[in-house]
């Protein structure tokens, strides 16, 4: 584990075991967790909310439909205009300054002494408004953190949990969050290794019939499906205290390059939307014992910072379900939103670019666009890497 990193690579792999005896399978529900509290057992409510930004589902920027916030949007023909009016350089500029404000938030917790081994890297931390409580176990100073934020969703508060890639240390605590947060999806965007370095450790068993033991949970992979874009692994989590069970579906993106952006953001819209597709499934199984959110749980999006291609995806997200909705568009608000949920997102001017003509090109196969558009000037990348 190197915590001195920045923007490195991190931690080791932990090691897979053979499948043991069957899981016994209980309640597909979720339980109530609050934080400061490490009781595992009780009534299915929805996931806690006193870490979260506070924001009611309506009034984020992103999710504003009276056009009261401070950007109403542009219809999809004017943001296609002004996307090709400012060129790469112009978004470019536009992301230099937003990148140049300063976070909106301490990270006061992430800095304690006891908590500072648990970053991946050392100037990526948790905001200390929108993190994630963990249950303190035992009174144990700093049981309660993880690198992880809630980020509000399109008319969704904590639609999202932003977090880095596990390492081997803080694989506990990531299954401690999936279990209390009631999360039916993971979304990872990066590989184990890239370019020959460790973006996160292999927290979940990459075959099927394999398990792994972390903490209170057994992690197990009943089935996995791959395509030539992304891997689906259908988990069974199991709480070894209570002998419940959930189903858990992770989604690994593999079609991003080690450099730069995908060429086109098509594969990444249809990963998105069955990710999508599934948590709605899944929700649908758990019928009467949920009681939140209509969209359900927090959807857990995490590469190897948890900045970088993660608040891509929440940007796509968010914007995908305002256009939908009110057929509007507003980049620049959403990601200035995510930004101050999670310090940082969107870590290069690269992935900027590619939201918008990420949009575009699902504008276009929904037919909300007549004709593509001439973007020959967004051919040239300015950068090479990308977390």
């Amino acid at each position: 584990m190197n915590n001195n990193a920045t923007y490195g690579d991190g931690g080791d792999e932990p090691v897979q075991t053979s499948a043991g005896p069957a899981v016994t399978n209980g309640s597909a529900g979720g339980t109530n967790h609050h934080a400061g509290h490490s009781d595992t057992e009780g009534s299915p409510l929805p996931p806690p909310s006193s870490a979260s930004s506070g924001f009611s589902d309506d009034d984020s920027l992103h999710a504003d439909p009276t056009g009261t916030s401070s950007s109403q949007g542009l219809s999809i023909a004017e943001f296609v205009e002004a996307v090709r009016s400012k060129g790469r350089s112009g978004l470019c500029l536009e992301y230099t300054e937003i990148k140049t404000k300063p976070p909106d938030g301490s990270f006061e917790v992430a800095k304690r002494r006891e908590n500072q081994s648990k970053n991946r890297y050392t100037d990526v931390l948790a905001y200390d408004h929108t993190r994630v409580l963990l249950s303190l176990q035992d009174d144990v100073p700093g049981s309660d953190y993880i690198n992880a934020n809630f980020v509000d969703g399109y008319k969704q508060k904590n639609a999202f949990i932003s977090t880095q890639g596990p390492m081997p240390k803080t694989v506990e605590d990531f299954w401690r969050m999936v279990w209390e947060q009631q999360s039916l999806v993971i979304i990872m965007t990066t590989r184990v290794m890239e370019r020959g370095r460790n973006k996160c450790a292999q927290y979940w068993p990459g075959t099927e019939g394999m398990e792994m033991t972390h903490g209170d949970f057994l992690v197990t992979t009943e089935c996995v499906t791959s395509s030539p874009d992304y891997v689906l692994s259908s988990l069974t989590l199991c709480n070894t205290k209570t002998l419940e069970t959930r189903m858990v579906a992770h989604y690994q993106f593999t079609a991003w390059p080690d450099y730069g952006v995908p060429e086109s953001a098509l594969s990444m819209l249809e990963f998105l939307a069955k990710a999508r597709h599934t948590q709605a499934a899944l929700l649908a199984d758990l019928g009467d014992t949920w009681a939140g959110h209509p969209r359900g749980p927090p959807i857990i999006v995490h590469c190897s910072a948890g900045i970088g291609r993660t608040g891509t995806l929440c940007t796509l997200d968010i914007c995908i379900s305002r256009l939908e909705d009110s057929g509007t568009v507003d980049v620049r608000g959403t990601v200035e939103r995510i930004r101050s949920q999670r310090a940082y997102s969107i870590q290069m001017p690269d992935q900027y670019i590619f939201c918008h003509l990420a949009l575009i090109e699902y504008a276009l196969s929904r037919g909300l666009i007549p004709a593509k558009p001439d973007l020959s000037g967004f051919q040239t990348s300015d950068s090479d890497t990308s977390e």
